[in-house]
């Protein structure tokens, strides 16, 4: 189930792993397995893939972090299949996704005696560049009548759905808040009026989708295969320069 109407739907190249997720998620649609259960099934993947690494497996570390994309698409298909929508488990996601993204980096520091503080920045691109791509499709999908899970301003907890705990959201609002607030506020000065723009086009995001997590794991995975990981933290420091280009495009010429 896509999160736009198909009049907005574009071509995103983060989300290679949809039609597994979706086959995963029609397979697990009458079990009692839920969409945070399958988040916890990503991190555990990403966790094998860190092991992987350290252990010079570059290969099925590959794999782990392709089968974490496909798993971290699954759980929102779960949630949709099942009409489960959570906030709980929405911020989980995120939390799993920067804490694994920080563990990543840090394994490559490890792995290819980056320095420290290049590895810093490139953490900080790659968390930058997700979240110039999700604040524009939260905007896309808001201004469409897209999903709702998700909101173009994290500034307050979220009144919690049926079935989860106001407590449960607040707490997951809160360290959510914690980690991602820097993030979102850079992105958010760098481009304020975004949200009066227009619906943003199709080659335009799809152009944009290779900031999405999927698409950097996947980069990270060709590089691993490919026995170029000592490139990968040098190379997202320099995709990073691209942020200040998408900006620049939907401000001056969209």
């Amino acid at each position: 189930m896509s999160k736009l109407p198909p009049h907005y739907q574009f071509v995103d190249l983060s989300d290679y792993g949809r039609k597994p997720a979706r086959r995963i998620a029609l397979a697990l649609q009458d079990t009692s397995v839920t969409p945070v259960q399958v988040t916890s099934g990503f991190v555990v993947s990403g966790i094998l893939a860190i092991i992987c690494m350290l252990q010079g497996y570059n290969i099925a570390a590959a794999f782990f972090l392709i089968l974490k994309s496909v798993l971290d698409a699954a759980d929102g298909e779960l949630s949709r299949v099942k009409s489960q929508p959570s906030y709980v488990g929405r911020y989980y996601d995120s939390i799993a996704d920067i804490i694994l993204n920080f563990l990543f980096f840090l394994t490559l520091w490890h792995v290819t005696a980056h320095s420290l503080w290049l590895t810093g920045l490139a953490f900080i691109g790659i968390q930058l560049q997700g979240t110039l791509y999700n604040y524009y499709y939260v905007i896309l999908r808001s201004s469409v009548a897209g999903d709702t899970t998700s909101r173009v301003f994290e500034d307050h907890a979220p009144v919690a759905m049926k079935g989860e705990s106001q407590r449960a959201v607040n707490l997951c609002y809160r360290i959510y808040d914690a980690l991602y607030i820097v993030f979102d506020k850079t992105i958010h000065v760098l481009d304020r009026k975004a949200t009066q723009s227009e619906p943003f086009p199709r080659w335009f995001m799809t152009l944009l989708s290779t900031f999405g997590l999927g698409f950097q794991l996947l980069l990270m995975a060709v590089f691993l295969v490919t026995g170029l990981a000592h490139y990968i933290i040098p190379f997202f420091i320099a995709y990073s320069g691209l942020i200040l280009v998408f900006i620049a495009i939907r401000r001056w010429v969209l």
